[in-house]
C-alpha cells in the first residue's frame, strides 16, 4: 500500500529490511541553475539506492521529505517528483511516500529501503589480506563535470551530465554479494576516501595500481579543456559518481562490468602505487 495513506506498507520477504537515507540541501548539493528539477530529483534518488545496492541488496522504495520556499513553482515540484521515479523505475523501486513542508531553501530528504533477498549484508568490515578490490561504473565523471560547470564550460556533455544525474550500476551490489564479496561501499566521497573506510573497518592496508584506474578519453578531453589537469586526481578522489567498490577473495572470476584495481595486503591505510595517499583529500559538495 503506497501513497495515500498515513504510512505505507512494504512487503519484507527476507524478514530484513536494509534502510539508509540523506539529506540534500540547495547550493550545499545542488544549484538550480546548474540542474533540473527532473535532474535534481533524480540525483536525489540515485544516491540513496546507491546505498542499499553496496549492502548487497536490491533497492525496493523511497520515502522522500520535502521543504521548499513558498514561491517555489508547482510544477518544480512536480518535475523533481518525476526524476525521482523515473530514478526509482531502473532499479524496480517506487517512492512509497513522503511529506511537505516551508523552508527558505529547498531541502530534500530521502530514506532508502531494500532486501536482501536471503543474503547476508555486505558491510564495509570484512577485507582480508590477498582479497583483490574491483570497481563497477565510472570514477571521476561528476568530479569533472563539477570542475567544468565552475569553469563556466559546456563540453564534454557527458560529464555535465554525469554530475547532474549519475546512473549506479545497481544489480552490481547483489552480484557481488552472490560473488562473495568480503567487503563493500558505494563510491559517494572519492575512491581514496570511501577505501580508507574499507581499509580502517577491517583493518588492512588497500594498495591501488594506478594503472588499472579507468581513465576514460572524455576525462582527458575535459582535464585539457581545463588547462591540462591530471585526471587520475579526478578518478583517486571524486565524488558522487555512486560507483561501487569491492573486495573479493583471490581466484574468483569476475564478470565484465568488474574492474580490478588493486589488492587487500596486511598493513593499514590506502597506498597509490606502492605510496601512501597522503594529500589526496575526499568529495566536499562545491
Amino acid at each position: 500500500m503506497g501513497i495515500g495513506d498515513d504510512a505505507a506498507v512494504l512487503q519484507a520477504p527476507d524478514g530484513r529490511v536494509v534502510a539508509s537515507t540523506d539529506l540534500l540541501v540547495e547550493n550545499r548539493h545542488f544549484r538550480r541553475d546548474w540542474s533540473s528539477a527532473r535532474e535534481i530529483g533524480g540525483k536525489a534518488a540515485a544516491q540513496n539506492l546507491a546505498d542499499i545496492a553496496a549492502m548487497g541488496a536490491v533497492p525496493t522504495a523511497l520515502l522522500v521529505g520535502l521543504a521548499a520556499p513558498a514561491d517555489l513553482a508547482v510544477a518544480w515540484a512536480e518535475d523533481m517528483a518525476a526524476g525521482l521515479a523515473d530514478e526509482c523505475s531502473r532499479v524496480g523501486a517506487t517512492v512509497a511516500g513522503g511529506d511537505l513542508s516551508g523552508a527558505p531553501l529547498i531541502m530534500l530528504a530521502v530514506t532508502a529501503l531494500g532486501d536482501l533477498g536471503g543474503r547476508a549484508p555486505v558491510t564495509r568490515a570484512g577485507a582480508r589480506p590477498r582479497d583483490v578490490v574491483a570497481v563497477a561504473g565510472v570514477l571521476g565523471h561528476s568530479a569533472a563535470g563539477l570542475a567544468l560547470l565552475q569553469a563556466g564550460r559546456s563540453e564534454p556533455a557527458a560529464l555535465l551530465a554525469a554530475h547532474r544525474w549519475p546512473h549506479p550500476d545497481y544489480p552490481a551490489g547483489p552480484e557481488a554479494a552472490r560473488l562473495g564479496a568480503t567487503s563493500m561501499i558505494d563510491v559517494s566521497d572519492g575512491l581514496v576516501q570511501d577505501l580508507g573506510h574499507l581499509a580502517g573497518a577491517g583493518g588492512v592496508r588497500i594498495d591501488l595500481a594506478s594503472a588499472r584506474l579507468p581513465v576514460s578519453n572524455t576525462l582527458r578531453a575535459a582535464a585539457d579543456a581545463l588547462g591540462g589537469q591530471d585526471p587520475l586526481h579526478w578518478v583517486l578522489t571524486g565524488g558522487e559518481d555512486h560507483g561501487l567498490v569491492a573486495t573479493f577473495p583471490p581466484g574468483v572470476s569476475l564478470p565484465g562490468r568488474w574492474s580490478v584495481v588493486g589488492q587487500v595486503r596486511e598493513g593499514q591505510g590506502v597506498w597509490v602505487d606502492s605510496r601512501r595517499s597522503e594529500g589526496l583529500s575526499g568529495w566536499n559538495h562545491f
